[in-house]
């Protein structure tokens, strides 16, 4: 595969196979990232090793150029969402964040959690579209909040066990940012 000029000082080969998104992506390794460029490097890149510019290559450099292809998008799809972006910097420091197995949180934020899901449920069920859009701001906020709480413990204080349940708790806000905007569509069609 010949050498592709992708960032100053780095060429995409067959060698990046494998390197970390960050690496991949010429990026700063860190939580905060400047999403307009992130577009615009994954832009260039995909540009640069599409499988259609080594059509008339040998089959290794065709198989890495689809390879690297793939990892590109990978590694865009990744760091483009803050909260898979938080979760691959942890899983890179070795922090396993326990997705699966850990549910432990802290008793105010499982309190938070049980009161919000009974106010969703009641105005869904009353189809009160205003206290379902006040919920959505309310965790429009605390989403804010914490996406700011986890680029401090990440970028500025190197804290990434206490980042775990920062994550943690940007999962379940999330879902039910999800729920809530289901919701909201759900009442404006009617």
């Amino acid at each position: 595969m010949s050498d592709v000029k992708a960032a100053p000082g780095v060429a995409i080969t067959a060698d990046l196979l494998g390197a970390d998104f960050f690496t991949l992506l010429g990026l700063p390794k860190r939580f905060e990232l400047d999403t307009l460029a992130l577009d615009a490097r994954f832009r260039e890149l995909q540009r640069e090793v599409h499988p259609d510019r080594f059509a008339a290559a040998d089959d290794a450099a065709r198989r890495a150029s689809m390879m690297l292809a793939t990892q590109i998008n990978a590694a865009y799809q990744t760091l483009r969402s803050p909260l898979k972006r938080a979760t691959y910097l942890l899983e890179q420091a070795g922090v396993d964040i326990g997705a699966e197995s850990n549910t432990a949180m802290s008793p105010d934020f499982l309190m938070s959690q049980m009161m919000w899901r009974e106010q969703v449920a009641d105005a869904r069920g009353e189809k009160n579209l205003a206290e379902l859009e006040r919920l959505q701001a309310e965790i429009a906020d605390d989403i804010r909040d914490a996406y700011s709480d986890l680029s401090v413990m990440l970028d500025q204080e190197n804290r990434a066990h206490d980042a775990v349940e920062g994550v943690r708790r940007l999962m379940f806000l999330e879902k039910l940012r999800e729920e809530i905007e289901d919701a909201v569509f759900a009442l404006e069609d009617l």
